[in-house]
């Protein structure tokens, strides 16, 4: 006989995590959202799904997306006055997704997440060269390095060691949601399942770029397969972020 009693308790909203400090949702200036009514769309949808602060992080690489702190805070500003116009209220502020390459320098003003932690990318296929001494001197100028979705890089997915390194030096780790999800590839899924078994994960976000990614979270979280699959996990996005307001 069926028993509403026989089945777990699901929980179909991502309030446990809280903030996503990774998107591409900011109009305009990079590989995500094309313009301000694709963004207060993606801002409506996670604040339903039950983030109640997004930090936008879009691209900065010199190659593709040349953005500098002018340029982001121009998209931000407008994002929130098309929020306002809308009575639509979430804690909205925005730092950047840094390419470590060539071009990557620590002169000058960083888009950080909270004046604090920089959240850097290298390419999927090669190692950063000098990643280990890029980790240092961004401690060193004060900042915590934050590596995005480190499951993702091709030359990690047989050996971590290179991983576990950057943590002992500090570097904070992000994971990619989508990544447990299966959406970037079996080799990704199972780099994440054993970074996560590992406890090497600090932080988590969206790296929300299109629809594509929002309806395959959105089902996902509804369903409760994302709270099964890592929502006892302790990720500290509350934790650090919980006191950002711009």
């Amino acid at each position: 006989m069926f028993s509403f009693f026989s089945k777990k308790n699901k929980v179909t909203d991502i309030s446990w995590l809280g903030v996503d400090m990774h998107s591409h949702i900011l109009p305009g200036i990079d590989d995500g959202s094309p313009d301000v009514a694709t963004s207060v769309h993606f801002v409506k949808s996670l604040q339903e799904l039950g983030f109640n602060q997004l930090i936008c992080t879009p691209h900065i690489y010199k190659e593709l997306y040349p953005n500098t702190p002018e340029t982001i805070s121009s998209a931000k500003a407008s994002l929130q006055m098309a929020l306002d116009n809308e009575n639509i209220s979430i804690k909205l502020s925005a730092g950047a997704e840094y390419m470590v390459d060539q071009d990557f320098t620590l002169e000058g003003h960083l888009c950080t997440l909270d004046h604090k932690h920089l959240l850097i990318e290298m390419s999927y296929l090669s190692e950063s060269p000098g990643i280990s001494q890029t980790i240092f001197d961004v401690e060193i100028k004060g900042y915590r390095p934050v590596l995005a979705h480190p499951e993702r890089y091709t030359f990690y997915f047989k050996d971590k060691s290179r991983l576990r390194r950057f943590k002992e030096k500090g570097c904070l780790l992000q994971l990619n949601l989508l990544s447990v999800l299966g959406y970037y590839g079996r080799d990704v899924k199972q780099s994440a399942e054993i970074l996560l078994k590992e406890k090497m994960y600090d932080l988590a976000g969206t790296d929300l770029h299109h629809d594509k990614h929002l309806d395959t979270l959105t089902d996902a979280i509804h369903s409760g397969k994302l709270h099964d699959l890592i929502g006892n996990y302790d990720f500290k996005n509350q934790e650090i972020f919980n006191s950002i307001y711009v």
